[in-house]
C-alpha cells in the first residue's frame, strides 16, 4: 500500500482510520486500511465492485452493529474519539449522515421526511420545524420544486427528487460528516450535476466522503481520493495526481483510464 498524502500539521483530521479490517463471517471485505479524512474536504473513494468501498462507509457509521456477521477490527476516530467508545451509537449517527445508492423515501410527506430527525431530537415548535425543512431542502437544491408539495408523499417525487430528499433528510440532523455511497446510480445526468453543485457548497460546512463508481465524478469533486481494489487500499493522494500519472501505482492508472473495472 502506498503511503498517503502528507497531512497539514495545524489541524487534526476529522476522521482517522488505522489498521481497519472488515469481515463478513470468514470473508475479508477490506484489509488493513489506514487513512485520514480532513475537515471540510470531499474525500473520494473509487474502485470496482466488491473492493470494500461500501463496507468502509458502513464501518464509519457503525452499521456493523446492525449487520449480521459483520466484524470490524482496527481503530476509527471521529473528532479524535474512538467511535466504538460512544455509549450511545445513535448520538454518533446523528453526527454522521448517510445517503445510500438508491433513494429510500420514508412512507410520509415531503415535510415529514425532513422533519423526522429534528422531531426525534425533541423539536416540536412548528415555526422551528418549518425553518429546518426549508433550509435543508434549499441546501439539497429541492425547495423550489417541492415548496408547494410539502404535504404530498415523498414517494411520489421523481427518482432524482427523491435522492435529493434523502440528502435533505440527512442534512436535517446537522451532521458534521456526510457519507454518500454512489448517490448517482439511480439519478439522471442533469440531477447528478445539480447534486454535485450542492456538494461543492456543502464542503464549506461539513466533511464529505464520496464513494463513487464514476471516476470523473471523483475528479470533479474530491480534494483527495483513495483507490480501493479487491479489499485493499492501493493508495490515497490528491485527486488530480491520480489522474495525471503522478501516482506511483500502475493499478490506479489502469483503473482511472478505464482499462478495467
Amino acid at each position: 500500500m502506498v503511503g498517503q498524502a502528507s497531512q497539514p500539521s495545524a489541524a487534526a483530521p476529522k476522521v482517522e482510520v488505522r489498521d481497519l479490517t472488515i469481515r463478513y463471517g470468514q470473508k475479508v471485505a477490506l484489509h488493513d486500511v489506514s487513512l485520514d479524512i480532513r475537515e471540510n474536504e470531499i474525500f473520494g473513494i473509487i474502485g470496482p465492485a466488491n473492493s470494500g468501498k461500501t463496507s468502509f462507509v458502513r464501518a464509519l457509521n457503525r452499521m456493523d452493529l446492525f449487520t449480521p456477521g459483520m466484524r470490524v477490527d482496527g481503530t476509527i476516530r471521529f473528532d479524535g474519539r474512538d467511535i466504538d467508545k460512544w455509549r450511545n451509537v445513535y448520538a454518533l449517527r446523528r453526527r454522521i449522515g448517510v445517503v445510500f445508492p438508491l433513494p429510500v423515501g420514508l412512507p410520509m410527506t415531503v415535510y415529514d421526511n425532513v422533519a423526522l430527525a429534528p422531531r426525534l431530537n425533541g423539536i416540536r415548535k412548528r415555526a422551528v420545524l418549518d425553518e429546518i425543512v426549508e433550509r435543508c431542502l434549499q441546501r439539497a437544491a429541492l425547495w423550489d420544486e417541492v415548496k408547494d408539495r410539502l404535504n404530498s408523499l415523498g414517494s411520489l417525487l421523481s427518482g432524482g427528487q427523491q435522492q435529493r430528499l434523502t440528502i435533505a433528510r440527512a442534512l436535517s440532523q446537522d451532521p458534521d460528516l456526510l457519507l454518500l455511497d454512489e448517490f448517482s446510480i439511480a439519478v439522471d445526468p442533469v440531477t447528478t450535476m445539480r447534486i454535485e453543485d450542492v456538494l461543492k457548497v456543502l464542503k464549506d460546512e461539513i466533511t464529505i466522503v464520496l464513494v463513487t463508481n464514476l471516476v470523473q465524478q471523483a475528479r470533479r469533486l474530491a480534494n483527495r481520493t483513495a483507490f480501493f481494489l479487491m479489499g485493499e487500499m492501493v493508495e490515497v493522494a490528491d485527486t488530480e495526481d491520480l489522474f495525471t500519472r503522478k501516482t506511483s501505482d500502475e493499478r490506479t492508472q489502469a483503473y482511472v483510464e478505464g482499462r478495467f473495472g
